[in-house]
């Protein structure tokens, strides 16, 4: 029988093979803690988007739906399906500190519209509310014929009919305003 003998490359190899073995099964759990911590780092929570999924979800707690954005990588898609599947959200750790600000509370208010002026500011329709109103009582309105070839006489229709229509509904308006008053002090 021949004997075999270990020579020094085989040796060397065994060696590195080994340690790398070793250093592979030992360092994982302390690099996988400094990758999620850097990642925990990385990954901010927009305030935005925990504000967008609170006001679909009024029942859920900020501090959750930061945890779950900072688990998804800030996925406001993935939260949303998440609640929508399960209806609720997995509970933040006490150790998990969000990295926003906590929004006040008049952010929960909705934003206020600006004013819209009222139609008759709107097409300049002052002038015409008490003349029209003197004239429509005086006059019986005649009907203009239906379809016109001319564009601009159409058009010139279409605004007549709509400046007609406005002030006819603010004559009904003006009516039923004074008969709840009347009706309200008789």
């Amino acid at each position: 029988m021949a004997e075999q003998t270990l020579n020094i490359p085989q040796i060397l190899v065994f060696l590195l093979v080994a340690f790398l073995g070793y250093r592979w099964f030992v360092a994982k759990p302390s690099s996988t803690s400094t990758r999620s911590g850097s990642q925990n780092r990385a990954v901010r929570v927009n305030p935005v988007q925990v504000d967008q999924i609170e006001a679909m979800f009024p029942q859920l707690s900020r501090r959750d739906i930061a945890y779950d954005l900072h688990k998804n990588g800030g996925n406001v898609t993935a939260t949303t399906e998440k609640v929508l599947a399960g209806g609720r959200l997995e509970p933040a750790p006490a150790s998990f500190n969000p990295p926003m600000p906590r929004s006040v509370p008049a952010s929960r208010t909705p934003p206020v519209k600006p004013a819209q002026p009222d139609l008759i500011t709107r097409y300049n329709l002052s002038s015409k509310l008490s003349a029209t109103a003197e004239a429509s009582a005086s006059e019986p309105q005649k009907k203009p014929k239906a379809w016109s070839q001319d564009r601009n006489e159409r058009q010139a229709n279409f605004q007549r009919r709509r400046e007609e229509m406005i002030l006819a509904a603010r004559r009904k308006m003006e009516e039923k305003e004074r008969a709840k008053t009347t009706g309200t002090l008789a």
